[in-house]
């Protein structure tokens, strides 16, 4: 009953979200985005790709996404001191270019700890039905690139602490907004063991969407590619 209910969740979260997603965000400029993210650089990399695994990876979030949490940063809606005050002085067009430009860079991939990939699989391709837990790939498909219509995020290359941390706190009752689409998150991650989220977080940010020509060229198995981030 639970599994069922969470799915519900989702699939009438995502008919609100496609109702409202049109004409929500402005046309963003990549090249004016550029410009503007020399200070978005200190913590998440200029070109989006953070050394710092407590900051996200920008690079090849959908625009969507990114636009929607500097919206709810600039509101105060989703809590957060520094980035409250980097958004507090954006327009919407400055949070559209911004959004335009770091979903047009190119995500570094990382590597999942071969310890905890073949339960994150399982969990990200299977889900826990017992716990009422669906796929996290029923949202975020198999390759870990979100679906921008539902503004359901890409996963895969996150950085695993970032992950971790922000399922952790969901887990623990933190939510970004009181929307059927923002309550989503929060009630499979109360679901999950601190086991389950160390899983699932590794396998994403080890997920690849696919093996480069030369690499296939080479003999590795491609499935690896999308199985975690690690040629088997």
């Amino acid at each position: 009953m639970r599994f069922a209910s969470t799915l519900a969740l989702a699939a009438l979260a995502l008919m609100v979200a496609r109702a409202h997603a049109e004409g929500a965000m402005p046309a963003g400029n990549a090249a004016a985005g550029k410009a503007k993210a020399a200070v978005c650089g200190a913590c998440h990399g200029m070109d989006g790709n953070s050394a710092d695994p407590q900051y996200p990876k920008l690079a090849g979030q959908q625009a969507s996404y990114i636009y929607r949490q500097l919206v709810l940063f600039k509101t105060g809606v989703r809590q957060n001191p520094i980035m409250l005050g980097m958004a507090m002085p954006l327009s919407a067009q400055d949070m559209a270019d911004l959004a335009a430009y770091f979903s047009q860079q190119k995500i570094r991939p990382g590597v999942a700890d071969p310890r905890l990939v073949k339960a994150g699989q399982a969990l990200y391709r299977g889900g826990d039905r017992a716990a009422g837990v669906p796929a996290c790939m029923a949202c975020h498909g198999p390759d870990g690139l979100g679906n921008p219509g539902a503004v359901y995020p890409h996963l895969a290359g996150q950085h695993a602490q970032y992950v971790n941390a922000v399922l952790t706190a969901w887990h623990d009752g933190t939510a970004w907004g009181k929307t059927q689409h923002a309550l989503i998150m929060p009630t499979i991650a109360k679901s999950l063991t601190p086991q389950q989220i160390a899983a699932v977080s590794s396998y994403i940010a080890g997920l690849h969407t696919a093996a480069p020509a030369a690499t296939v060229a080479s003999g590795v198995n491609p499935s690896a590619f999308a199985q975690g981030g690690l040629p088997r």
